[in-house]
């Protein structure tokens, strides 16, 4: 019997050592192992499958609205307007956002990046572009809504077509300039050969002083100046709303630039519901990213950012006639059967 015993606790040792070997070659898992300098794999959860099949759907929606908005303004002439060109511009902007959901996916859920370093690099100097120049096109719309409403007169003289889209170029460039700068000056691409930084991670190394004045440049100042602008266009509509009011109860004749005037004041509106939406998506993550709080609670603020560049099309179809009627021909492909109107 003592034998037995004595056999018997052999084996459960053995056991017990082999289940303990086994969880140690789990925990030493390596995203690259046969690269020396390899990052610690880590464990994968169940909640990252959730998160690849929303941000697949969110690509896929972000994609497919934003496309019809592309084709709309691009496709009939009578949408080519100053305040359409720059609506197109933020179109092709979310589009592209759209269609880098799926990597973004990958890098919050895997705990290992696959795709390289110079990959790396160049994805988040996309990302980066397209974040910031997303904002850049929300200024020209307030520009554009703020001589709309504030100086009407003027309007057609100081906005047209062609200063409209040298705006657009102008805008995109020197945002590409300023990111390009902002990325070498931090350095960024000269950690893609530090010996510090394991092999298998995308991460952008930043200082918090960097990290604030990013912030400064890129979200606060331009939000503070769109947020100057909408504040004079609602007085100047609440008080030009308040005369077309008066006339009309006083039976008088409403001119037709009374009417034009209100005209612009509910595109003013519906421009302003899309970069209050911007603001409500961005302003928590900006917030978090300052405070030391869960990767997770980043995680899900960030696709909450991305979620944004599907919401605008949205706004277009719940205030915007054309846009409906556009999607209409789109989508039962009269589009073919019609000439360029």
């Amino acid at each position: 019997m003592k034998g037995q015993k004595g056999e018997q606790n052999k084996l459960l040792t053995g056991r017990e050592s082999l289940m303990a070997y086994e969880t140690e070659d789990q925990e030493t898992q390596y995203c690259f192992p046969d690269i020396n300098s390899s990052c610690v794999k880590g464990k994968r959860y169940r909640h990252g499958y959730i998160t690849y099949l929303f941000v697949s759907l969110l690509s896929a929606w972000t994609v497919f609205l934003n496309l019809l908005v592309i084709i709309s303004i691009s496709h009939f002439k009578k949408l080519h307007t100053p305040t359409n060109m720059i609506i197109l511009s933020l179109a092709v902007n979310d589009l592209f956002i759209g269609l880098v959901m799926p990597v973004e996916a990958i890098r919050l859920t895997e705990t290992c990046w696959y795709f390289g370093d110079i990959f790396c690099a160049l994805y988040i100097l996309f990302i980066s572009f397209l974040v910031s120049a997303s904002l850049s096109n929300l200024v020209l719309i307030s520009v554009d809504r703020y001589v709309a409403v504030c100086h009407p007169l003027q309007y057609p003289l100081k906005i047209t077509i062609t200063k409209t889209l040298m705006s657009i170029c102008l805008n995109w460039v020197c945002f590409s300039a300023y990111i390009i700068a902002f990325v070498i000056n931090n350095g960024y691409f000269d950690s893609l050969h530090r010996t510090d930084v394991c092999y298998g991670q995308c991460l952008v190394m930043m200082s918090f002083s960097w990290i604030v004045t990013d912030l400064f440049v890129s979200f606060i100042f331009p939000c503070v100046l769109i947020i100057s602008l909408y504040l004079r266009i609602f007085y100047v509509v609440h008080q030009q709303v308040k005369v077309i009011n008066s006339l009309m109860k006083g039976g008088k004749r409403v001119m037709k630039s009374s009417v034009k005037r209100k005209s612009e004041s509910k595109a003013a509106l519906t421009l302003g519901i899309i970069v209050s939406v911007y603001m409500l998506c961005w302003i928590p993550y900006c917030i978090c990213s300052l405070t030391v709080i869960s990767s997770t609670t980043i995680n899900v603020l960030l696709l909450l950012v991305y979620a944004n560049s599907g919401l605008n099309p949205l706004v277009y179809a719940l205030f915007y006639p054309w846009f409906k009627k556009t999607a209409k021909l789109i989508l039962t492909l009269k589009i073919f059967t019609l000439r360029p109107l």
